[in-house]
């Protein structure tokens, strides 16, 4: 198949191992040759900040359009045919189940069901969470200095495990087995996933879906003080959530809260390992981890792309978009952009120039941010709190996937003050 420089550095970033082990080189390529350009398979590609943010700010694009899953859809070429059925299959199965989750909604059915899970997930809430966190946090370096060490990820990659199952109202003696329930059922927003991974993903959400219709009941005979039975109270001119749309939130709740701040923690330390003067001035002055939050976020961001399609004839960046077609922007590729951070190939935490494009913009911007950020930064200032130095202890291990992006281990040694 022939390919233009555009599709040739796409699959390189996407379907080989260096791609994904440093997909900087490649974002830098795409935004100095080919900032926007239309794959072979008709996907319009963005890769500066102010393209992408000016997409996820329009909105003549959506979400909802085809339910096409971010990652899946953007290589349909790489996928098999089996694969590609085996997605579309996924899709027609939630629509006629009317399991929407709200990351493919559009207006008027987006403002309504975001609005009402406002009302309940509120900044307010969560700077009340944090003694919460800080006490869960707690438990997870009580277990390092014990053991002096051990694979972060595990350890404190548990943390927003906890904190979003003690938020949202799971058990705590289910917590463990959703952390893996989830890592399984992300792997449908990948490209390249394979059979094997979409069908134990489509199994994941099936298990969590009948577990949460169970607890959701339970919720409704005796409310409890968590988010499903704070959810099942909200109200917003007289509308409610039916419990499909109750249950479809409370899973993306869950695994978008999980997955997404566990590779914030493991991509943070990864960036302070390999940036030992940065990691040196972080325990010097603690006062700059809401900064140096910010800064591994930029630098190696848990969610590295994100797609939408036109509502109508609309064009972005000069590049025309007939109604249903795809764009995605590659937040990575932007939140490097020269044009918009100086030196944005220094890893600097006490940068100020404003946020990066890791949690999204406009409408759909990402509902958890408040809450990731308060993990990381209580994450962050707890290790410095707690520990003298914490150090790599072996090889990093990446967990191989691109939109999602992370650690599958971060081994370290700690040494307790």
């Amino acid at each position: 198949m022939e390919t233009g420089r555009g599709d040739e550095y796409l699959l390189h970033l996407i379907l080989t191992p260096e791609g994904v082990a440093d997909p900087a080189p490649w974002y830098r390529l795409l935004r100095d040759e080919v900032p926007v350009f239309r794959s072979s398979n008709g996907v319009v590609f963005l890769s500066r900040y102010d393209d992408c943010r000016a997409l996820l700010r329009d909105n003549r694009f959506g979400n909802g359009g085809g339910e096409n899953d971010s990652g899946g859809s953007m290589l349909a070429a790489a996928d098999s045919d089996e694969i590609r059925a085996f997605r579309r299959d996924m899709r027609r199965r939630r629509r006629e189940g009317d399991s929407r989750s709200l990351l493919f909604m559009d207006p008027p059915d987006h403002t309504r069901l975001r609005g009402l899970v406002n009302r309940a997930f509120t900044p307010r809430r969560i700077e009340d969470m944090r003694a919460s966190i800080v006490t869960l946090a707690e438990e997870c370096f009580d277990e390092l200095a014990e053991r002096g060490g051990g694979d972060a990820i595990d350890i404190l990659g548990f943390l927003p495990v906890n904190v979003i199952g003690e938020l949202v109202g799971v058990p705590r003696a289910d917590w463990a087995h959703f952390r893996t329930l989830v890592t399984r059922g992300v792997a449908t927003l990948e490209p390249g996933a394979t059979l094997p991974e979409l069908e134990s993903a489509r199994d994941a959400f099936e298990e969590m879906w009948t577990y949460f219709r169970a607890l959701v009941a339970e919720r409704r005979r005796r409310p409890a003080e968590d988010l499903i039975s704070a959810l099942l109270e909200v109200e917003e001119r007289g509308d409610r959530l039916s419990e499909n749309e109750l249950i479809s939130i409370t899973i993306l709740l869950f695994s978008a809260g999980m997955e997404t701040t566990q590779n914030l923690i493991g991509n943070g330390l990864g960036a302070l390992f390999a940036h030992p003067a940065e990691q040196r001035r972080l325990w010097d002055h603690p006062e700059l981890v809401a900064s140096a939050v910010e800064e591994m976020l930029r630098w190696d961001s848990p969610v590295q792309l994100d797609g939408r399609q036109a509502l109508v004839d609309a064009d972005i960046a000069g590049e025309p978009i007939a109604a249903g077609g795809s764009v995605v922007t590659l937040l990575g590729a932007a939140n490097r952009d020269p044009a918009h951070f100086v030196d944005p190939d220094v890893f600097d935490i006490g940068r100020d120039e404003g946020p990066p494009l890791s949690f999204g913009s406009g409408i759909h911007y990402c509902l958890g941010a408040n809450l990731a950020r308060a993990e990381g930064q209580e994450t962050f200032a707890g290790l410095v709190r707690r520990f003298s130095s914490v150090e790599q202890a072996g090889e990093l291990v990446q967990r191989g996937r691109m939109t999602l992006r992370g650690y599958r281990e971060v081994p370290v040694t700690v040494t307790p003050r």
